[in-house]
Order: C-alpha cells, then structure tokens, then sequence
C-alpha cells in the first residue's frame, strides 16, 4: 500500500515514516510542505494521503485544502488528516463530497500505533476513522436539537461509535450485545435522522455525520 505522508515536523514525519514502513506500507513520498503535496498527490497517485492540516507556506489549512484539491482531481482518493485540536470545519469539509475513504484524528492518536496504522487501513480501504473527540463535539453541539435529541442515550451511544467509522459487528461487541441489538438501534436511529438506511457503512458515516453538522 503506497502512501503520500505531509508533515513539517521532521521527527514526527520521521517518526511516521518509520512507523508505516514497520507495519509494511510502501512511502511513495514524505514531504513537509503544501506544494510539495500537491506534486506527490498528482504524480505518484497513491493509496492513501496522510496529511497534516498546517504546512508551509501559509500554517494555516494548507495541507487540508491541497488534499480536497486533489479529491476533485481524483475523486475517491483517500484521504487521513491529522491535527493537533479538534476543528470542526476542517471535518466537515474533508467529508463535504461524501466520496471516498476519509480520516480525521488527532496527533495524539498517532502515538498509539496499532490504533494509527488501523485507521490508515480503513481509510485507504474506502472507509472512515473519526477521531472520537470529533464526534463527541459534533454530538455535544447538536445535543439539544430535534431530531437528534430524541434519541436515547443507547441510541447516542451508538451514533458516535457508528460515526469512528466502526461496523455492526465492532459496535456489538464493544457493547457486549447482539449485532441484532446493534442492527434495530441503527434501524431507530436512521429513523429518527429521516436518513435512509444503507448496507454501506461509509455511506451512512458520512450520512449521519452531514446531517449532524447541517447547518453549521
């Protein structure tokens, strides 16, 4: 699996690079600034983009807006942001076209390295890996807003595990219930979103997670 990585921190990117290349992901390129990406995404076309939000020049969403630039030229092109706070906008707009493997964590995630390397995984797969804290600030927003506040708190629990990107059958077993539990959960949950039920998990990730941040 070849892999574009973005950071301007040489001993985190360092640090990245050795960390992918242990769990055997091929680097295609390592880079530290926002042209640079934009060169490696277009010319090596990887599996998967893991990409900071800050790069030179402007250490602002540099990496996060030549990363969508290449999505629109590529459509579907894995996408693993990461970031050192929790900026909501910066969610919302890496999930906007719904297309595609996408990945938003926190650089504190990185340094769990079994829990990094899973999310790259699922992202370049096709799937999502929603940092936690995202969706718990997404939810805690929408909190008191219809229809998500009619959910129950079961309900709640498992919107946000479903929105990590996690599948009935991960969400049943961390819950020590059945997946037919999970299955009927979800079935209410849709419901009461007025979002239409689908087989493809990242589909109703990016559903679920559009619907919560409408309006923002």
């Amino acid at each position: 699996m070849r892999v574009v990585l973005a950071e301007d921190l040489f001993l985190l990117r360092d640090g990245l690079v050795r960390m992918l290349e242990a769990f055997g992901f091929e680097i295609a390129a390592a880079v530290e600034s926002g042209p640079e990406l934009t060169k490696g995404l277009a010319e090596l076309e990887p599996d998967v983009a893991v990409v900071d939000v800050r790069l030179p020049p402007s250490h602002t969403d540099e990496g996060l807006q030549c990363a969508l630039a290449a999505r629109r030229a590529r459509p579907g092109l894995p996408v693993l942001v990461l970031s050192q706070h929790v900026e909501q906008l910066y969610a919302r707009e890496l999930l906007a076209d719904g297309t595609g493997g996408v990945g938003y964590l926190l650089k504190d995630r990185v340094f769990d390295a079994a829990q990094f390397v899973d999310a790259v995984r699922r992202v370049a797969a096709g799937g999502t890996a929603m940092d936690p804290q995202v969706i718990q600030q997404l939810l805690s927003r929408h909190a008191t807003e219809q229809p998500l506040g009619a959910l129950t708190p079961r309900e709640r629990e498992v919107l946000e595990l479903m929105a990590q990107g996690r599948s009935n059958a991960a969400i049943a077993s961390q819950l020590v219930v059945t997946e037919r539990a999970i299955a009927k959960h979800t079935s209410n949950i849709f419901g009461k979103l007025g979002l239409p039920v689908s087989d493809d998990d990242n589909r109703r990730v990016l559903a679920v997670l559009a619907y919560l941040d409408q309006g923002r």
